[in-house]
């Protein structure tokens, strides 16, 4: 399980991500669309077209994580206007559980 207490920023990468991609792939995503640095001890989520697949990377201590979920009774609120949106610790978990973040995003 990630531990949220050490990571720094929380960032949401907007619409449709192909999820075959490794963590070289997401490092790119973050890096270029997403104008960030994939080696921050921050975490990059990432949505399937489908809406009930989920995938983080995460770089923490010198090597990189790639968490992946999969939502079997629900479909994820996927935010899909923007590039991408920074979002707290406590929204993480009412994105996988099903909230909107419309109403509450901060865009950078």
């Amino acid at each position: 399980m990630i531990d949220l207490n050490n990571v720094k920023h929380i960032y949401v990468a907007c619409g449709y991500t192909d999820l075959r991609k490794g963590i070289d792939g997401y490092a790119s995503i973050v890096n270029g669309k997403l104008k960030l640095n994939p080696f921050d001890n921050t975490l990059f989520l990432f949505c399937n077209k489908f809406k009930n697949k989920i995938k983080i990377l995460h770089y923490e201590a010198g090597s990189f994580w790639l968490y992946y979920k999969r939502v079997e009774q629900i479909t994820i609120k996927w935010p899909l206007s923007m590039v991408g949106i920074e979002i707290t610790k406590s929204q993480v978990k009412g994105l996988i559980d099903g909230l909107r973040l419309e109403s509450y995003i901060q865009k950078w």
